[in-house]
């Protein structure tokens, strides 16, 4: 009948497999959930003889297809030896049967299965309907669904299962969601609601159709000096809203940073944001680095009690030059080797990698990166004011060129004008008779005025 699931032959000894239903609940709770499952029929390798039907099975060939793993002429392939393992009354499913022949390795398999789970978990969330999977990473998959009371596009983060019993896993995913939920931003991506639905837990967001600033980078390898100014102008709008609020993000990246096609930029996951008055958080994270090897301040990687918003704004420097340079701002060959140089290498000028860089933009990023929080912006704020400057062509007010006044001083040889005015003496010159000894006087005490005057003006800097 539609709808059924076909039942393999049974191995002889072995009590026949159960017909899988989907339960009412599975129905309500998503229309959608079987719209793009095809209806199995004699040629679908569900599962082979010997083993119990599954859900996974039953969809694996379409799932491996779907993510490239395999081409449909692969699969085929794979079909034909199921069958005669089938024939041949040798137990076998289709994931044998791809990995034993190279198809897919384990573990591949594997993160197609846990994918898949992780999918038909979230088709059980109340309220929204699983539309397609966004992306994944180590810490969570993110899906594209419909929330159904108000008919609109929603981003859901789902917390792999695997980390569904580490209590300090789903502390901090829930702490993101509240952290989130404090802000309300046209710059940052708005949080929903958070909560458990069954062995997995939640966090609806936004949907923002778009690009990251990542894949901007991968695609363009630069972007031009007034788009990132734009990019960055409105981040450290958005830092400034969490900042006033008594949070600071801690992981600011070019992945955490979306573009939508008409210009708008919005700064997600709040995966590392806390609250700056968390004294009892800072000292449990105390001498441990937090956030991205590329992108982390020297305080974060020191593991400092301390942090507070210039770490965001080093960060965003670091993200900026990434923008406009096509590169990091230090590499390594490893974390451990790149956050040495966070603390330690000099930052390379932005605008000695790009010389297309306005000497203002270039004074504003380095700032952004100094290795003392007191030498950066004290807020979000002064760097959008530079900002704004630096738009219209004029210096910025708080970030200045790093000359150095010292270089240019002309050294004073006091010995040697005094020789030339001795020997000046002793060839019968008096001292106030010629014009010589003179001219050599003032020069003398110019030369001492000058470079008192530009020592002054280095102290004062």
């Amino acid at each position: 009948p539609p709808g059924a699931l076909l039942l393999r032959r049974a191995h002889p000894g072995r009590e026949p497999p159960p017909v899988l239903q989907p339960s009412p609940q599975d129905d309500e709770a998503n229309v959608d959930e079987h719209a793009d499952t095809p209806e199995p029929t004699a040629e679908s390798p569900e599962v082979a003889a010997g083993t119990s039907t599954t859900g996974f099975e039953t969809m694996l060939g379409k799932l491996v297809v779907d993510t490239g793993l395999v081409t449909q002429d692969e699969l085929e392939i794979c079909n034909d030896l199921l069958r005669t393992s089938r024939e041949h009354e040798e137990p076998s499913t289709l994931s044998d049967v791809l990995v034993d022949n190279d198809f897919v390795t384990q573990r591949q398999l594997l993160r197609v299965k846990d994918e898949f789970e992780a999918r038909k978990s979230t088709r059980k969330i109340p309220g929204y309907r699983i539309l397609k999977k966004l992306g994944s990473g180590a810490m969570a998959t993110v899906f594209l669904a419909r929330q159904v009371s108000l008919d609109r596009l929603v981003a859901i983060k789902v917390l792999p299962k695997k980390f569904s019993e580490d209590q300090k896993f789903i502390t901090r995913f829930y702490k993101e969601g509240q952290a989130a939920a404090k802000l309300n931003h046209p710059n940052i991506v708005q949080a929903y609601d958070v909560g458990q639905a069954g062995d997995h837990h939640y966090f609806v967001m936004e949907y923002v159709d778009g690009e990251t600033v990542s894949d901007q980078i991968s695609r363009d390898t630069r972007i031009e000096e007034a788009e990132a100014i734009d990019f960055v102008h409105q981040i450290a709008e958005a830092l400034q809203h969490a900042h006033d609020r008594g949070i600071i993000h801690r992981d600011i990246k070019p992945k955490n940073i979306m573009v939508t096609p008409s210009g708008a930029v919005k700064l997600a996951d709040l995966g590392l944001a806390r609250a700056i008055s968390d004294r009892e958080l800072a000292r449990v994270e105390e001498g441990r680095a937090y956030g991205t090897p590329y992108y982390i301040s020297p305080e974060q990687i020191r593991g400092k009690v301390d942090i507070g918003p210039a770490a965001d704004v080093y960060g965003l420097g670091a993200t900026c030059y990434h923008m406009v340079t096509g590169r990091v701002p230090f590499s390594g060959r490893n974390p451990s080797e790149v956050m040495h140089r966070h603390l330690r290498d000099e930052l390379v000028p932005p605008d000695h990698v790009n010389s297309a860089l306005s000497p203002g933009f270039a004074q504003v990023i380095e700032m952004m990166m100094a290795k003392d929080p007191v030498d950066r912006y004290h807020s979000a704020a002064d760097l959008v004011e530079d900002l704004g400057l630096v738009v219209r062509g004029e210096p910025p007010h708080f970030a200045r060129s790093k000359l150095d006044l010292a270089a240019i001083a002309t050294p004073v040889d006091a010995d040697a004008s005094i020789r030339v005015m001795e020997e000046a003496g002793r060839a019968g010159v008096g001292l106030a008779a010629g014009p010589l000894q003179v001219g050599l006087l003032v020069l003398l005490i110019g030369s001492i005025i000058g470079n008192l005057v530009l020592f002054a003006i280095l102290l004062a800097l």
